[in-house]
Parts: structure tokens; C-alpha cells; sequence
């Protein structure tokens, strides 16, 4: 008979290691995230800055944040739900919303940091690649690194509209132009910036299918936004971010006069000793 190996035995599984939990459910790439947050020993605890970007069905969320031994700390972040304030009412996860987002953080994080006069970025979006130049006198622009998760960096994909938002912004942050859609384009970049090929699409779809281009465009209808007006509106909106890209103050809640509770009241003393009076005294009545 052959010997045959037993692999998995008792000294296995005591040397096995379980995985983290946030690998084991496939949510964080550890070996991304190390590259991302691992300072040299020689700059002792300088945060070192990464610019979050990640996609839902529904929002856009940017933030910049940097990370201790314990926890990661976000120093400002920015929401494409965030942008029916600045005028933007529709279309809140496309290419061009994802520049407006990355363009909100940009602009939020610098004035924070009270560098937004400094650093003031591109003044008018375009699909030239820009590089923000340190200036003579005065601190450096602020540095970051661009962290896409698990998202597929695809030539053309959303975050890198989030990115360039984020550049035109102020903000110095490494990459390469070839990865924005049109590679290195600037016609065709500046085509997604303000729009242009949701506008191409709208126009197509309405001449072959009227009840789907009511369906899927539903929001822009309501508005009254037809394609000819979409680029007028992302520039109101860049503007109106790089006027005041503070985030707006919530209303407050109404308190209810009478507030809900959903357990019972806890009684006093007196009225405990009563209720027992009480017991006692329907017990002998019954007897």
C-alpha cells in the first residue's frame, strides 16, 4: 500500500491563522491598504493622507483620511447627495457628478485648512490635465493618495472623475492622464465633464423609445432639463461649490411634546407600594 500524506491534521489546524474578518468578507484589500498607509519611521506620526473614493447605487462619497494604529480618522468628506444644494437635482452617480464630488472635497478639505486662497485650482473646468504648482512663499499644496477600494480601475471609470475633480480643485494628488476617459483626450474628457454624452444618450433614446426615455429620465423631465441645457448647469454648479463649499446646516428635528416611549414608565416607590396594597388586598377578598 502507498503512503499516502494526511495534510490537514492536528498540527494544522494548530498553526492555522484565521484570516481578518474584513478580508474574510471581501471587503478590504489589506495589501492595497498597507501600500496606502504605511509612513516611513523617520516622519513619526505625520498623517499620512489618502483621498477615499466609493460608489454606491445612490451616492458618491469622497473623503480624506488618514490613519492611526487603532482607527482611521476622516478630516472632511463630501457626498454626491450632497449636491441638490449647490443646484444639481438629477443624475447624482454619473461621470459628471463624480467630478462635481471630488471637485466639493477638494475645495471643503482646503478651506478647512485655510489653504483655499493658497491653492484655488483650476478656475474653469476643461479637459486639460492639471498639476497645481507649489507656490514661492507659503505651505505646500495639500498631498494625497487616491483610495478606489475594491473598485476596477478601468480606463474611463467614474473614480477617476472623482479624481480630477479633486485636481482641478487644488489638491496634489499622483496620477497619469492616460486613465481618464478618452486617454488623455481633453475634447472628449471635457465632453463627460459637463455631461455631453448623457445629453447624446437622452436625445438617441427619445427618438427610438419615448416610454423608456420617460421612465430612465424621469428626474431630468421633472426639472425641465433638456441636453442642450446640461453644461450651463454643471458650470452653475462648479461655481456655486467653489463659492461656498461649506456643507449646509440641517434643519433641526421637531420634538414632540409628548415624547414616544416604548417601554413602561418606572414607577416610584410609593406607587409600587401601593399596587401591592392593592394585590394583597384582592387576595383576601377572594378567599
Amino acid at each position: 500500500m502507498a503512503f499516502v500524506k494526511v495534510i490537514k491534521n492536528k498540527a494544522y489546524f494548530k498553526r492555522y491563522q484565521v484570516k481578518f474578518k474584513r478580508r474574510r468578507s471581501g471587503k478590504t484589500d489589506y495589501r492595497q491598504r498597507k501600500g496606502l498607509i504605511i509612513q516611513d519611521k523617520n516622519k513619526y506620526a505625520t498623517p499620512k493622507y489618502r483621498l477615499v473614493v466609493r460608489f454606491s447605487n445612490k451616492n458618491i462619497t469622497c473623503q480624506v483620511v488618514y490613519s492611526t494604529l487603532t482607527h482611521d480618522v476622516v478630516v472632511a468628506s463630501a457626498y454626491s447627495k450632497e449636491l441638490p444644494d449647490f443646484g444639481l437635482n438629477f443624475g447624482l452617480t454619473n461621470y459628471a457628478a463624480a467630478y462635481c464630488t471630488g471637485l466639493l472635497i477638494a475645495r471643503r478639505i482646503l478651506t478647512k485648512l485655510g489653504l483655499a486662497d493658497a491653492y484655488k485650482g483650476l478656475a474653469e473646468a476643461s479637459g486639460e490635465d492639471y498639476l497645481v504648482e507649489e507656490n514661492e512663499e507659503g505651505p505646500r499644496p495639500f498631498f494625497c493618495l487616491l483610495d478606489v477600494g475594491l473598485k476596477r480601475t478601468s480606463t474611463g471609470s467614474k473614480v477617476f472623475a472623482a479624481l480630477k475633480g479633486a485636481l482641478d480643485g487644488g489638491l496634489d494628488v499622483p496620477h497619469s492622464d492616460s486613465r481618464y476617459v478618452g486617454e488623455g483626450d481633453p475634447d472628449t474628457l471635457a465632453k463627460y465633464i459637463f455631461g455631453g454624452h448623457v445629453g447624446a444618450y437622452m436625445d438617441t433614446l427619445k427618438e427610438e423609445d419615448p416610454e423608456a426615455f420617460a421612465k430612465h429620465f424621469s428626474l431630468f423631465i421633472k426639472e425641465g432639463v433638456t441636453s442642450d441645457k446640461l453644461e450651463g448647469i454643471y458650470k452653475k454648479v462648479h461655481a456655486a461649490i467653489r463659492a461656498n463649499p461649506a456643507p449646509k446646516a440641517k434643519k433641526a428635528k421637531k420634538v414632540p411634546a409628548t415624547p414616544k416611549k416604548w417601554q413602561a414608565v418606572k414607577k416610584t416607590y410609593e406607587q409600587r407600594k401601593s399596587d401591592l396594597a392593592q394585590r394583597i388586598a384582592a387576595l383576601k377578598a377572594g378567599q
